[in-house]
């Protein structure tokens, strides 16, 4: 038995409103009650209604654009302007030009009438621009998923945030470290979040606490700077340093030169023996300005990073990091975009992008 495809006719009758009622209300057009709206999107979504995309784009012409919503810290960060330069080239094979968004956003109503689509990147819960871009009444395409309330069928491209700090943890663990420790993104956004949860996870896992610090969402190499320095002075057994935000791990590598500890797996705790870390005596202590001991002089810190880029290949020594292919993932939020306005792709598609790990000497091995 075939299922019939649910119509605009059918949300009207259930809804008890006109066809065109139900149009304008989904389309977030007309002048129509907040209450009504609501109402027609949750018969629709009960019912299973999906807009038939060519059907709409007859009924409207198209703006031969797609708008990208970027957050908006991106401006500063290699990772987003990557991610835009994919995203443009993208676009443009299949003829369409891409409309940079600004950080604040605008009415929904508004956004649908200058573009066919929108690629909204890292979208989180308590940026005020993301519902409306949601709810604009085009289809839309996240980088990362939506975790605050959805308001209507996205497409997302996703990595696997957990599995990428899973592999990192692994990999300082593997080569020494018995005390890893976090600079976690603040904020709600699917990365922060997956990465905050999973240090937790792990942790249980292996019978290891690892200690969390939340830094900005765009910190600073000085914002990661202090908050290593606080970290390391708290808990001086600490001998990895994983740093979530882009561009800031040389912030870490400068907070360990300052505090005496060198930076790689040869001279890791794990590697000299974590006793000898704590047992460091007051001699074997750097002190901070008003002479209080900080952190034992000479041992090791394994530092890694989140998001691979500029800083952390031109770091000295070049930083372990996880390389997620931002241009790559540009072009594959771009082409979901273009495979949905074209019908090749269902609205609510959902594809996965991939990462790979980037060994380098802020965590070689001995020798």
């Amino acid at each position: 038995m075939t299922s019939r495809t649910v119509t605009l006719l059918d949300v009207a009758r259930a809804a008890g409103v006109s066809k065109s009622t139900v149009s304008d209300a989904l389309q977030g057009s007309g002048r129509v009650a907040e209450a009504t709206r609501d109402r027609v999107r949750a018969v629709a979504e009960e019912l299973g209604y999906r807009p038939n995309s060519a059907a709409r784009r007859l009924r409207r012409a198209s703006t031969g654009a797609v708008g990208l919503h970027l957050p908006a810290t991106a401006t500063r960060l290699d990772y987003y302007m990557n991610l835009a330069f994919g995203a443009v080239e993208r676009a443009q094979e299949d003829g369409l030009d891409m409309v940079l968004l600004a950080p604040s956003g605008a009415a929904g109503g508004r956004i649908a009438s200058r573009v066919d689509g929108l690629l909204v990147i890292d979208p989180e819960p308590g940026d005020s621009a993301v519902p409306g871009l949601l709810d604009a009444g085009v289809p839309v395409v996240t980088g990362e998923r939506y975790l605050g309330p959805a308001t209507g069928p996205s497409g997302a491209v996703v990595c696997d945030n957990a599995a990428s700090l899973t592999a990192l943890l692994d990999h300082v663990t593997e080569r020494g470290a018995r005390r890893p420790a976090l600079l976690a993104p603040s904020g709600s956004s699917a990365w922060a979040t997956a990465l905050r949860a999973t240090a937790g996870s792990w942790g249980r896992a292996h019978g290891v606490t690892v200690t969390v610090r939340t830094v900005p969402f765009a910190a600073t190499p000085a914002e990661a700077e202090a908050a290593t320095r606080d970290l390391l002075a708290v808990d001086p057994t600490v001998d990895a340093v994983i740093c979530a935000p882009d561009g800031s791990a040389p912030g870490v590598l400068r907070a360990a030169a300052a505090l005496g500890r060198k930076v790689g797996a040869s001279n890791a705790s794990g590697a000299s023996g974590a006793g000898e870390t704590r047992g460091a005596g007051r001699a074997g202590r750097a002190s901070n300005a008003s002479g209080a001991a900080v952190g034992p002089v000479g041992t090791g810190l394994l530092v890694a990073s989140c998001v691979d880029g500029t800083a952390t290949r031109g770091a000295e020594p070049p930083v372990t990091a996880v390389d997620l292919h931002p241009a790559s993932y540009g072009r594959a939020c771009a082409e979901l975009l273009c495979d949905i306005l074209a019908d090749r792709a269902a609205p609510d598609t959902v594809r996965r992008h991939s990462w790979s790990l980037k060994t380098r000497a802020s965590t070689d091995p001995p020798g």
